[in-house]
């Protein structure tokens, strides 16, 4: 395979939250600087909030956070922008349910996650059967991540699967000329020289209802994971992209070489 680019670097500064594009910025063990750092944990069970649930927290897809200078900041849906420690009150009263933000991963924390196709089926309003998902498996840091410190995509894969990269919520993606669409399945245990940054890439990425849902602007679309289930399952999950774990840390840019 021939060397590529990165073509798009994200961080997400809140779990569930849109987030935002980057020129560049520090990768570490932990993942891109800013990313995952924080998340609002609800009261009433002491879960970490997600849309991965969209019965409960669909909307928090509404809400977009900032790194701003060490800490997020975050846009309302209604355009207000206010600072971390005033985004717990914010989302309880658009949601209707007590949250507070954390900033250091609870040891054991979990989400809701239901099965996609279910959830496609009964509707966002069903409530359905759901599993307890631990998070931060695949890293040594504390943030928020569902698995690994680095989620990321070529851009031959978001071709085929016809939706927007920002359902799919990836830190980085990469533009290989001669990728075909979902190679990268058969990356795992291979590395990556990302500019000066090395990963290993653990694990096709399983995907939730997350992407069928609307975020900000973009509408519903249950398209963005009925391809995957039509086109690209991994062990009977319909997955897009994969996990990786940093090797050896460093400043990324957009535009940067890569190569295995």
């Amino acid at each position: 395979m021939s060397q590529g680019s990165v073509t798009a670097l994200r961080r997400y500064p809140v779990k569930s939250m849109l987030g935002e594009d980057v020129e560049a910025a520090a990768v570490t063990e932990q993942g891109v600087e800013g990313d995952r750092v924080a998340a609002l944990l609800d009261v009433a069970t002491g879960m970490v909030a997600s849309a991965k649930h969209p019965r409960l927290w669909r909307d928090l897809l509404g809400f977009a956070a900032q790194w701003d200078g060490g800490t997020p900041r975050i846009r309302c849906p209604d355009g207000r922008t206010v600072p971390a420690g005033h985004a717990a009150d914010a989302v309880s009263r658009a949601l209707g349910r007590e949250v507070r933000l954390v900033t250091t991963r609870p040891e054991g924390a979990t989400v809701g996650r239901p099965d996609p196709e279910a959830v496609m089926d009964a509707g966002v309003d069903a409530d359905v059967p759901f599993v307890h998902l631990r998070i931060g498996q695949g890293t040594p840091g504390g943030n928020f991540v569902d698995y690994a410190a680095i989620h990321l995509v070529t851009s031959a894969t978001l071709d085929r699967a016809g939706a927007d990269m920002v359902r799919y919520r990836p830190n980085l993606v990469l533009d290989l000329p001669d990728s075909t669409p979902y190679a990268e399945n058969d990356w795992t245990g291979r590395e990556l020289a990302v500019g000066p940054v090395v990963l290993r890439v653990l694990a096709p990425t399983p995907r939730c209802a997350v992407p069928t849902l609307a975020h900000g602007d973009l509408p519903r679309s249950a398209e963005a994971v009925r391809t995957l289930l039509r086109d690209n399952r991994v062990d009977g999950s319909p997955c897009l992209g994969v996990y990786a774990e940093v090797v050896r840390s460093g400043e990324l840019a957009v535009g940067d070489r890569v190569a295995f």
